[in-house]
């Protein structure tokens, strides 16, 4: 087992996302995961129906000694709630820096409930961004972040380049899904300019916890030592591979097949 990643966000007690999900794909990548919660949810795969927030001075608690033992090589971060366990988490992250951190800001559920409270979105952007190494938003997401329209690839772009700009992290990848069309396509803006990843749109049902997958899947190839191209491409096929896999759970978006092996005949070249 290589690479050791920190995953910080909240418990879906329906197993599809948040930490469950993370963990599940930080070791299918063979990467060791060690968790700091943030808040218990109750949720199904169809809606999002009670969060129980856990005090901020216990999550950076869990983040202080999971740095120190067993060690973290990345760090991953997701649903964050309010404004008081977002400054916690900051607090905890500033003494290191250096390490590389990916941040999905998890601002809605699946099923559209709010999970990140208006007032952290500036604790978000001040204090959280500038350690990023990268953020992972989607569409509706990066309309928020950035407070532009996101309609196709041209705006997401623009906005991409914007988010970077005006936050201070290393890069963005938006996360095209939620556009329309046959064709779905990754935006990254970063300091060698915008890279496009596109890919055919695979058939079937909505699906449960992508973009938790998606970003501890990136930090799972950083701690492995990948560069940040490298890591978003393993990341982006073995998301694929287990959405094309996905068992039928559920009634609503299912989750995904996080067991799935990679075929590496499948991973498209590694970038530098």
């Amino acid at each position: 087992m290589q690479g050791r990643v920190l995953a910080i966000a909240g418990s879906d007690s329906g197993g599809g996302a948040g930490i469950q999900a993370d963990v599940k794909t930080i070791t299918a990548l063979g990467a060791y995961a060690a968790t700091a919660i943030t808040a218990l949810t109750v949720q199904d795969t169809r809606a999002v129906y009670a969060v129980h927030r856990l005090p901020p001075s216990f999550i950076k608690a869990e983040i202080e000694r999971a740095l120190a033992d067993p060690g973290a090589d990345a760090v991953k971060i997701g649903m964050l709630g309010d404004a008081e366990t977002a400054a916690a988490v900051a607090t905890a992250l500033r003494p290191v820096a250096g390490i590389p951190l990916v941040i999905d800001p998890v601002l809605l559920a699946s099923s559209g409930a709010k999970l990140l409270a208006e007032d952290a979105l500036d604790i978000l952007r001040a204090e959280l961004f500038p350690l990023a190494t990268l953020i992972t938003p989607n569409i509706p997401e990066t309309a928020r972040l950035s407070g532009l329209a996101v309609c196709d690839q041209a705006s997401m772009e623009r906005a991409a380049r914007a988010l970077r700009s005006g936050g201070g992290m290393g890069a963005v990848l938006v996360k095209g899904g939620h556009l329309s069309g046959e064709t779905v396509v990754d935006v990254l803006a970063c300091a060698g300019g915008i890279t496009r990843f596109e890919a055919p749109r695979l058939p079937g049902p909505p699906r449960h916890g992508t973009g938790c997958t998606l970003a501890a899947a990136i930090a799972a190839g950083l701690a492995q030592g990948l560069a940040l191209l490298a890591a978003i491409q393993l990341a982006r096929a073995y998301v694929r591979a287990a959405i094309a896999t996905a068992p039928a759970i559920g009634a609503g978006a299912g989750p995904l097949n996080h067991a799935v092996t990679l075929d590496p005949g499948r991973i498209p070249p590694l970038g530098e």
